[in-house]
């Protein structure tokens, strides 16, 4: 498959937008979705799973019933920015289970996290004991969420 996405024609691009809400949809039902039959679905199905094009397949959890409701976005301003130290900080978040995201950011700050935890006692322990002893860690914000109006896609 080539690269990008010219090279999705409307079929696998109607695919992926069924399957993005749907992970669990019988390939039947998708194939009379997109207009095609079972087969070349499940065909164009493992050459999107092959080419990475879909990374898996995943549950969604709610996260106020699974104890995980206090979400909290972290500005993160490292003391060195060479590779080496980006290198450090980017293994070390990935040992921090409350990181639900973690982006490098263009910005005044070096890194954007999100956080979820199950409360604000929770998250300031998290921050305390895990954030800020994240390698070359020199300042953080917090912004606590107060809604999601929209998650996930």
């Amino acid at each position: 498959m080539a690269d990008g996405p010219e090279a999705l024609d409307r079929f696998d691009q109607a695919i992926l937008r069924i399957l993005a809400a749907e992970g669990r949809i019988a390939v039947v039902d998708l194939a009379r979705r997109v207009g095609l039959s079972k087969s070349p679905v499940q065909a164009r199905m493992k050459r999107l799973e092959e080419s990475g094009v879909i990374a898996g397949y995943r549950a969604v959890l709610d996260p106020v019933k699974t104890g995980q409701a206090q979400v909290a976005f972290v500005e993160v301003r490292l003391s060195d920015t060479r590779e080496a130290a980006l290198q450090a900080f980017n293994r070390a978040v990935l040992a921090v289970p409350e990181i639900e995201e973690c982006h490098m950011i263009a910005s005044r700050f070096d890194y954007l996290l999100k956080v979820r935890t199950a409360d604000i006692a929770d998250y300031r322990r998290v921050l305390g004991e895990r954030i800020s002893a994240l390698p070359h860690v020199a300042q953080t914000s917090t912004y606590v969420a107060m809604e999601a109006v929209k998650e996930g896609g």
